[in-house]
């Protein structure tokens, strides 16, 4: 089956999502005064982020609302009861120093140009709408899709198939045709495979570099593998091209 449309996901796919957060938590944290309380930047990066994804599944299991979420990572930071308020306003100041430090992979913006002509494009986010349609603005990306759906607003989040059915849905087009690029292998690679779309894990060596790659997901280590890929009809028992 050819493929049509190539499904994005957006941080550590096409954003730098782990350099922005530990460039922006650090410099949040020597604002704050904060710094001294932990050992090092790793080890309070490393609490950040288990937290970050400890409140994140109460909200993908709709226990908390995605604001919720935000606030009670900052309270469970911090280690302290705080107002609404008060949490919004320290995850505010947070968010100024993260901000700056966005970027995209260099490998992105030369394979949305060489796929721009032969592919339809869009987003599948397992975050909110108001944050992902921000971002890819600034990060001048937003004109290249033609539909941005996320988890806060879909009321679903990956790997359920249900949101990656939602995207193809949006494009009008069946999962076999629609190809699905994200960074994590279980919630992006195995998720979109379940759910029947050619599923491509982008595995730029980082957090989950020794996970041993799932079965159904292709895995490639540069975004500049991916069109050869998609010329290919990979999932039906050509090689992984990574791996």
């Amino acid at each position: 089956m050819v493929i049509r449309a190539v499904v994005w996901d957006v941080d550590d796919t096409l954003f730098d999502y782990t350099s922005a957060d530990r460039e922006g938590m650090r410099a949040h944290l020597l604002a704050e005064g904060l710094l001294s309380r932990y050992p090092s930047v790793e080890e309070a990066l490393t609490r950040w982020r288990e937290i970050t994804e400890q409140q994140w599944a109460r909200f993908s299991a709709g226990e908390v609302d995605f604001e919720t979420q935000r606030r009670d990572r900052t309270r469970v930071f911090l280690e302290r009861e705080l107002t609404d308020a008060e949490a919004e306003d320290w995850f505010r100041r947070y968010m100024v120093h993260y901000e700056s430090a966005w970027a995209l992979f260099p490998d992105v913006l030369p394979v949305l140009d060489a796929l721009a002509a032969g592919y339809r494009h869009a987003v599948l986010s397992n975050s909110s709408l108001h944050v992902q349609d921000r971002k890819l603005r600034v990060l001048g990306l937003h004109d290249r899709f033609e539909t941005i759906l996320c988890a806060a607003e879909l009321g679903v989040s990956k790997p359920e198939a249900r949101a990656f059915l939602a995207a193809c849905e949006a494009l009008a087009l069946p999962p076999d045709q629609v190809a699905y690029v994200g960074d994590h292998p279980e919630i992006d690679g195995r998720g979109a495979a379940a759910a029947g779309l050619l599923s491509v894990w982008i595995d730029r060596g980082g957090a989950y570099a020794t996970v041993e790659p799932p079965v159904g997901p292709r895995r490639i280590a540069s975004l500049a593998e991916l069109p050869s890929l998609l010329r290919a009809d990979t999932r039906f028992g050509a090689p992984s091209t990574f791996g």
